[in-house]
């Protein structure tokens, strides 16, 4: 098993009932969650040695969240307390043809109100293994930009492998900034969440103009082409057929091939936040294992499939949970 550090923001998210607009709720769930957490989650229920880096007010909300992270045996002890919120926002959960709708109220927190690295990174990197962080955290602010940079050099400078979610959040930043972000950044990556649009809209990569049924490979082959250091992207193709219903499969590009996942047929979806970031603690699983890479790819993918079934922001199940799942007929029961 490997040793991960993971690094982001950990929020509160505050949900509607199936049903509900938000306008109109007098009740909403409570949840916490962020990309970087539900990635380190995943990887502490395989049985890796996680610990999660961040900032939390020293309140009653910070230490549900340093709580929340224990529940699943996620190291905090680079957890600090400082500052003066924890970042929230709120979701009304879609339904049918209505979409889920996101409203942040996240300014101000006090991760996003960092100004320097404050953690020791000689220890933060050490004996490390893999340290994971996406685009969300350098989205929040430009001191933040630099520091994700800097923190991803200490990473590599210490020895550890680099893995980034490309992770676009419109309501954060615009294309082109993230896009010059990104190309700072991924020159010092070695694994890489990011898919089609990412490679459109982010890197700048002309649309694929010949008729075939899949040109993942092509953007994938067109990324590590500008980027040669990255040695695997990795992403899910998603048919949206309605809130509740999604088909899913996993794409895997790892030494120069292409790899994908059977076809998964969400039907209905209980809960889809967080599924990309089970995927990626899947892929992340398998590659720190070093699993075959369709093995890989079948199991993010699974894992994600999964977490599509559970209310709140983290996978939730273990290794043999989705080993399971994998052999087993859809909706069968496990005696």
């Amino acid at each position: 098993m490997g040793k991960v550090v993971t690094l982001g923001e950990i929020m509160l998210r505050l949900s509607t009932q199936t049903g509900d607009r938000l306008a109109q709720s007098h009740s909403l769930n409570v949840h916490y969650g962020g990309g970087e957490a539900n990635v380190g989650i995943s990887l502490a229920n395989y049985g890796h040695d996680v610990m999660f880096a961040s900032k939390v007010p020293d309140s009653s909300l910070g230490e549900a969240a340093r709580k929340h992270l224990s529940r699943y045996q996620v190291d905090t002890r680079f957890l600090l307390t400082g500052g003066s919120r924890l970042g929230l926002y709120y979701l009304e959960t879609g339904v049918g043809e209505r979409g889920a709708s996101v409203v942040y109220d996240r300014a101000g927190s006090s991760f996003a109100q960092m100004e320097e690295i404050e953690w020791d990174v000689a220890e933060l990197f050490r004996e490390v293994d893999l340290f994971h962080v996406s685009g969300i955290t350098p989205a929040l602010s430009e001191k933040w930009q630099t520091m994700t940079l800097e923190l991803i050099k200490q990473a590599k400078k210490a020895g550890c492998l680099v893995s980034f979610d490309s992770n676009y959040r419109s309501k954060l930043w615009d294309q082109h900034e993230a896009g010059a972000v990104l190309q700072k950044l991924l020159p010092y990556v070695d694994y890489c969440s990011a898919g089609k649009l990412d490679g459109i809209h982010l890197l700048g990569i002309t649309p694929f103009q010949k008729e075939q049924e899949n040109d993942s490979a092509f953007y994938y082959e067109e990324m590590q082409r500008m980027f040669p250091n990255v040695r695997g992207f990795y992403a899910t193709k998603r048919e949206v057929y309605s809130a509740s219903v999604n088909h899913l499969v996993g794409t895997l590009w790892l030494d120069g091939q292409y790899y994908e996942s059977a076809v998964h047929e969400i039907d209905p979806i209980v809960d889809r936040v967080g599924g990309g970031d089970a995927f990626a603690g899947g892929i992340l699983h398998g590659l720190l294992e070093q699993l075959p890479p369709q093995k890989i790819v079948n199991f993010a993918t699974a894992a994600s499939a999964l977490k599509h079934t559970v209310y709140g922001d983290c996978n939730q199940f273990n290794t043999k949970e989705v080993e399971a799942f994998l052999t087993a007929d859809s909706g069968k029961i496990i005696r």
